[in-house]
């Protein structure tokens, strides 16, 4: 399993636009990926679990991947967020 967490720097939090750019990405990779924020953790691939969390700013999100394109769907996932200024 590979893994990395990332603090939420937008003022908006992670809405729904970010979110769905982030899902959007890891959709193509076969991995399971998880979002864990707050103690909870849901699938990275669905975009109403992911919004459910109500991420704001400052919050440190999770990001975890298990399978043959983990590394690949973390690295991804790290360019989405930077791009995304997330």
């Amino acid at each position: 399993m590979t893994s990395f967490q990332h603090t939420v720097t937008d003022p908006a939090g992670l809405h729904a636009r970010p979110a769905g750019v982030l899902i959007k990405t890891l959709q193509g990779y076969e991995s399971d990926i998880t979002l864990t924020a707050k103690g909870k953790t849901v699938s990275a691939k669905k975009l109403f679990a992911v919004m459910g969390l109500a991420v704001k700013c400052g919050d440190t999100i999770t990001l975890a991947a298990a399978g043959p394109d983990a590394e690949a769907a973390i690295t991804a996932a790290q360019a989405t967020l930077a791009a995304e200024g997330i």
